[in-house]
């Protein structure tokens, strides 16, 4: 039963990850493709944990939390650049 949970979460965060993807190529403002690419990032760490439960190891777990991390300060720096057109001050 499990293992049939586990197919529709693929199936489901891959499926989120195509739209994440043409709204990135078609988003009409610059803000909309930033916020694809953070849900794009969200997805990704989906599926490692996903991939983590499949395989019962760790080593997901902490590359999905590595993965989030970097999602999180790349965001800032998006965002920062955007609307100060400077990341470092």
């Amino acid at each position: 039963m499990i293992q049939l949970a586990l197919y529709f979460g693929f199936f489901a965060v891959s499926v989120a990850l195509l739209l994440n993807l043409w709204r990135l190529a078609v988003g009409p403002k610059l803000m909309n493709r930033i916020l694809a690419v953070d849900t794009m990032v969200i997805n990704a760490i989906a599926l490692i944990v996903l991939f983590g439960i499949q395989y019962r190891t760790t080593m997901y777990f902490e590359s999905a939390l590595l993965l989030a991390m970097f999602g999180f300060i790349s965001t800032v720096a998006y965002c920062r650049f955007v609307l100060r057109g400077d990341i470092i001050e």
